[in-house]
């Protein structure tokens, strides 16, 4: 049977500004602990109605008291880094390791247990990042995203927000990642988009074969509903469906959120009850179609050696 895993960057609103170049001062505190406060209850409840497990990818800098009470639900937690600083690629070895270091203690600190699994900020990776995950001994890393239209829509908005004086913090990632595997592989540790022999496994987020369409949160909840159904039926087809959302997908404006972000992240103009609704009959199809796993387990599920 086919395997499928769904994961939650737990990225908080400050890192949205950053992206959307809009000041972090538009936040009040409200705004600051929605994802703790809101969206991690969210998505427990749904993960308990669905009978899914799931992964969270949490930020060791923002870890707080959720990360228990989902960890105790059954939740896998893993590693989003500590500073979630969208250049982590570009950081000279001994910053990535503090980094990674200080993350590892306070998600262990936070959740009763450590990560063995790690996302890069931004999904961007690059051999030093790699081979510093590897040293902490995870059992995998899940960054890859050879996803097409989503690398040519950031280069898009990122040049458009520099033209506009509010350049965004995010990175461009190397055109490499276009072309790798799109299905769980052993990464080479100099080139982490293509295949090696390093200690750990990636689980690539899932994009639709040949077009290499992303399927992730956001598309799922904004999409019109027959685009959606149409590349579930693409995507059910790979050997790991990794399932990627973050918080905000299952926020709304009515949760406290500042209309200077909205205006420029629209996905948050979409009313959660839609978006609750929508997740709870994909993660049905999930369920009746696959082994639903978290990725801790979904690792140990492929033999790759």
């Amino acid at each position: 049977m086919k395997v499928s895993a769904i994961s939650v960057d737990l990225d908080s609103l400050q890192h949205y500004c950053r992206i959307q170049g809009v000041p972090e001062s538009v936040l009040d505190d409200r705004a600051r602990s929605l994802v703790d406060a809101v969206a991690v209850p969210r998505y427990l409840e749904l993960f308990d109605k669905a009978g899914v497990p799931a992964t969270f990818f949490a930020i060791g800098a923002e870890a707080g008291p959720s990360l228990r009470r989902a960890r105790e639900a059954g939740v896998e937690i893993a590693s989003h880094s500590f500073a979630h600083d969208y250049a982590m690629s570009r950081w000279p070895a001994d910053r990535i390791e503090q980094d990674l270091d200080a993350a590892h203690t306070a998600i262990t600190e936070a959740s009763g247990a450590p990560p063995v699994g790690f996302r890069a900020p931004g999904y961007t990776l690059s051999a030093a990042l790699l081979r510093a995950v590897a040293r902490k001994g995870y059992a995998y890393d899940s960054s890859a995203y050879p996803a097409a239209p989503y690398w040519a829509a950031k280069a898009g908005v990122m040049g458009a927000l520099k033209v506009l004086g509010r350049p965004s913090r995010a990175i461009l990632d190397s055109p490499r990642v276009l072309l790798a595997p799109i299905f769980p592989y052993r990464p080479a540790l100099d080139q982490p988009y293509g295949k090696g022999d390093a200690p750990l496994k990636e689980l690539p987020i899932a994009v639709a074969p040949v077009t290499r369409v992303p399927f992730i949160g956001t598309f799922v909840t904004m999409m019109p509903w027959p685009v959606v159904t149409m590349t579930y039926r693409a995507v059910s087809a790979l050997p790991l469906l990794n399932f990627e959302l973050h918080a905000v997908d299952v926020l709304d404006v009515s949760d406290g959120i500042p209309e200077e972000l909205a205006r420029q992240q629209r996905d948050l103009k979409v009313p959660a009850t839609e978006k609750l609704s929508r997740l709870s009959k994909l993660f049905g199809w999930m369920k009746e179609s696959s082994d639903c796993l978290t990725l801790r387990d979904a690792a140990s599920r492929f033999d790759l050696n």
